[in-house]
């Protein structure tokens, strides 16, 4: 190992000396001699407490949503960049977009540093690079309309700083930061800092624990909220969800039901009227109109089917 090698990893171990995440517990060094129920129920404890961590941020998340929505009811992308677990929990989130809320293909993008086979594979070096980030957010074609939130459970995690740092000095794109540790880089670079303070991890350093836990409640808020804002539900109903396979299509039938108390017969038209669309279909019904004429009106009302439904009734 050279001089300029020591200098490095010394520099990295004093960080690392610095992160809650990454702090040694003495308590627990002798877990590997519990039982398993014993050391299943430290777990347990452990993860009970990440709730408690989000819900200190709530304020910051509200603020992130909100700005999100403003964005992506313009036209904008939501897109999540992070390395290693923190990117994997991006691309899941992004990947049921599409079936809960029928986004379009791009609408919601998930990039993980060294590109989709890091999903499954760890691609050496790809984490400690903002130019990598730059390129794959360059690669989207960004716009000042899109958003892009950094994902780090260190917060120092240099392709998820790049992107936002990226993201806002060249497109002036909306930047969100999502760490587990305090006063971290990535907040410190976004437009909105969310930092979920869990503390050290069971076993020292897996961020994979109450880290990825509390980012997967995060990034749950973020989008569904969003979507929540943008009209793709009605109360609690997914009325948005894309049809793909057959417990879909179920489910699809079950919501126009639930919406509207209409009868199968009913429901079963509707549908066919609005080629299976659960939201045109329960406007059909509760609005009686047609198929098209449905369709005119959640297009003007901007997807939002109680307007639509207002609109319905109103109109002479």
């Amino acid at each position: 190992m050279t001089t300029t090698d020591d200098a490095a990893y010394s520099e990295l171990r004093a960080q690392l000396d610095t992160l809650t995440t990454e702090a040694f517990r003495p308590e627990l060094a002798e877990i590997d001699q519990l039982s398993t129920l014993e050391i299943a129920k430290i777990m347990n404890g452990e993860d009970a407490s990440v709730p408690t961590a989000v819900a200190a941020q709530l304020p910051q998340i509200a603020a992130a949503i909100d700005g999100t929505a403003e964005r992506m009811a313009r036209g904008g992308r939501l897109i999540y960049a992070g390395a290693g677990t923190a990117g994997r929990m991006g691309v899941l989130d992004a990947s049921e977009c599409p079936p809960t809320f029928n986004t379009y293909d791009g609408q919601v993008v998930g990039l993980i540093a060294g590109g989709p086979s890091a999903m499954v594979k760890a691609v050496e070096g790809a984490e400690d690079s903002k130019e990598l980030a730059a390129e794959d957010l360059d690669g989207l074609d960004l716009t000042a309309d899109d958003i892009v939130v950094g994902i780090s459970a260190s917060g120092r995690t240099p392709y998820a700083i790049g992107a936002v740092e990226h993201a806002r000095a060249r497109y002036g794109a909306l930047t969100v930061g999502l760490s587990c540790n305090a006063d971290s880089a990535l907040a410190a670079a976004a437009d909105h800092g969310i930092e979920v303070v869990v503390g050290p991890e069971l076993l020292t350093g897996s961020t994979r624990l109450k880290a990825g836990t509390a980012q997967k409640l995060v990034l749950n808020m973020l989008s569904t909220v969003t979507m929540i804002r943008l009209g793709k539900t009605y109360g609690n109903l997914m009325v948005d969800v894309r049809a793909s396979n057959e417990k879909l299509r179920a489910r699809s039938r079950r919501i126009v039901s639930l919406a509207t108390g209409a009868e199968d017969a009913a429901i079963e038209a509707a549908l066919a009227a609005t080629d299976g669309e659960v939201k045109n279909a329960i406007l059909v019904i509760l609005g009686e109109v047609d198929g098209p004429t449905a369709a005119r009106l959640l297009h003007d009302s901007q997807g939002h089917l109680r307007a639509a439904l207002l609109a319905a009734t109103t109109t002479p």
